[in-house]
């Protein structure tokens, strides 16, 4: 077995996040169509005398390093437990709506079962972490349904590139189920398996984000993001994802998405702005 082992958390992006209805325990039905793009974090494991965990990176002052951070609690999950120096290599923004929390956790438990050998805890177990962490140990493009448990891996995708832009505010994902307005939307549409990109796109943009209007309501600059990606040239897209308040553009090749992030880095220059390949 290694002494070090590392894994990388990719962001998570959700093309469409379709509420579809709300259990008596109060969790919301949820079904949407997730995907991983190629920037994110990265967990470095190594074995050691005792758990521990280090934050470095350019987005590290905004992660809590005590016993509620999701890496810490995931490496807990496997018992008996293994003891490991955990460094987290902080690139993506927190609390944003790219699954960086539930990806840092699904790295660290990459690393630590390639560290130890062991295998990875079982869906119940991840699902205790929090609804994205099934999907993102996963990391795959997949359709996430019910209150997260329930995981499809999607058939195909055309090859498309996005921009992700944050504008360095905060939106409480309890904030903004509880500013919506119906918890009973229909459910995501299936496409035909071989469509095209053009026939991909137009499908997708059917689809929706249900916790868009809410969380725009919450933090209105959401959508001054909304406006100064669908205004890029080539972005075929713009669109909220998670509960924010990330929101990204899809494009169909890197050079118009590379451009786009330029052009709106330049203009915004308090924002989180990245070009990314979507993982296939």
């Amino acid at each position: 077995m290694p002494k070090t082992a590392e894994a990388f958390a990719p962001a998570k992006i959700n093309l469409c996040l379709h509420v579809t209805g709300r259990r008596e325990d109060g969790y919301h039905l949820l079904d949407s169509l997730v995907v991983f793009a190629d920037v994110g974090d990265r967990i470095t494991a190594t074995l050691a005398d005792s758990m521990s965990l280090r934050v470095d990176g350019p987005m590290a002052g905004s992660v809590p390093v005590g016993p509620d951070n999701l890496v810490l609690r995931a490496a807990t999950l496997f018992e008996p437990p293994i003891d490991a120096a955990i460094t987290l290599t902080k690139n993506l923004p927190a609390a944003a709506g790219v699954g960086g929390g539930s990806s840092d956790a699904a790295a660290c438990l990459r690393a630590l079962s390639e560290l130890s050998g062991r295998a990875l805890p079982g869906p119940d177990r991840l699902l205790g972490l929090g609804a994205d962490v099934p999907a993102c140990v996963a990391a795959e493009p997949l359709r996430m349904q019910g209150i997260g448990e329930k995981i499809t891996p999607w058939p195909s995708l055309p090859p498309l590139w996005v921009v992700l832009v944050n504008p360095r505010v905060l939106v409480s994902t309890p904030a903004v189920f509880k500013r919506l307005e119906r918890r009973d939307n229909p459910p995501m549409q299936i496409p035909a398996e071989d469509a095209g990109i053009d026939t991909f796109v137009q499908w997708l943009a059917v689809q929706r984000n249900d916790m868009q209007s809410a969380a725009c309501q919450i933090e209105p600059v959401i959508t001054d993001v909304l406006t100064a990606l669908s205004k890029t040239p080539g972005c075929a897209l713009a669109r909220m994802s998670g509960s924010g308040a990330t929101c990204f553009g899809l494009f169909y090749d890197a050079k118009s998405a590379e451009q786009a992030q330029a052009t709106i880095a330049s203009k915004n220059g308090g924002w989180w702005c990245q070009s990314a390949a979507i993982l296939k």
